[in-house]
């Protein structure tokens, strides 16, 4: 057997990352509900009702349930565009620093380390302003101890961060560091990392509408107690399985919607946000390196300290 064929094997009966665990519940419900049903057609109770097979068509809820998953893939494709254009940005912020801003001293150097890694702070903020959590010692190696602790404050980390970027280049302008056009270009890519923040937050703060989340959810469960009075004449005993397996499909779709509409968690089939942030530290890193190869271990060592900006 090709290598192909055993990972499609190995996906298909694949638990982790799955909805199984959100519906199993469900579907173990509407099978045994099913098994009652055939027992009491086995009991000749007119329990036989084809006719309900016409109260909720399949192609309504199919296409409540289509829409339902394409709003929320949607969601989750906005919020990858977004961390994509957020990654991209930090890399060209970084770039535009390094080349175009002039140093006069050994402290300019380390000003400059001190805001290229205020740019991976950014990331690293906006990834646990997005999960709700506080500041952590992520962002204590990236900053200086005063502007950690007064991190812990602010209502909104990653905006004040991005209001230090903006404080240190309008600092490198008033000392001519840097001319208007660098300014006006380096800030234009700063709107662009709030821009992108603002994204996200737009994303985590409009939820799917209630009413609609209620009326899918009313007309799944309708349909799936429904349907075991449509094929208990023809299906018999088999009932109860056929029930689950239909369950199965249409809990599984709608839990696939749910879980990808916020796609900032922990979960599996979340953005992998930790991994973006890694990736960011070590392309800043090897700026830095890069930026730092003609001077002697003992300077680079010294430089790589995140600065009081």
């Amino acid at each position: 057997m090709s290598v192909e064929k055993m990972q499609w094997l190995q996906m298909a009966v694949q638990v982790k990352g799955s909805v199984i665990a959100s519906i199993y519940k469900r579907v173990i419900a509407c099978g045994l509900f099913g098994v009652l049903v055939s027992l009491l057609y086995y009991f000749k109770v007119p329990v036989s009702q084809p006719i309900l097979g016409t109260i909720i068509p399949s192609i309504v809820l199919g296409l409540l349930l289509v829409f339902r998953t394409n709003t929320a893939y949607e969601r989750f494709w906005e919020g990858r565009k977004a961390w994509g254009s957020l990654v991209n940005t930090v890399r060209n912020i970084a770039r535009q620093i390094l080349v175009t801003i002039e140093e006069n001293s050994h402290e300019d150097k380390k000003d400059k380390i001190g805001a290229l890694y205020l740019l991976v702070a950014f990331a690293v903020a906006t990834k646990l302003h997005l999960r709700g959590e506080s500041i952590n010692n992520e962002l204590e190696e990236l900053m200086s101890s005063s502007k950690y602790f007064k991190l812990k404050d602010m209502n909104n980390p990653p905006l004040e961060i991005a209001f230090w970027i903006e404080d240190y280049l309008q600092k490198q302008y008033n000392r001519n560091c840097i001319n208007s056009y660098q300014l006006t270009a380096i800030q234009q890519l700063l709107n662009n990392l709030v821009d992108n923040l603002g994204s996200c937050e737009r994303i985590l703060k409009t939820p799917m509408p209630l009413a609609y989340s209620i009326h899918l959810k009313q007309l799944l469960l309708l349909y799936c107690l429904l349907l075991p009075f449509q094929m208990v004449e023809s299906l018999e005993w088999w009932t109860g399985i056929v029930t689950a397996l239909v369950s199965f499909t249409l809990f599984g779709i709608e839990a696939i919607g749910l879980e990808i509409e916020n796609p900032f968690g922990y979960d599996a089939n979340d953005l992998p946000l930790d991994a973006i942030c890694h990736t960011m530290k070590r392309n800043i890193d090897d700026l830095i390196s890069l930026y730092l190869n003609v001077r002697s271990p003992q300077e680079t060592e010294l430089s790589l300290l995140p600065p009081e900006l």
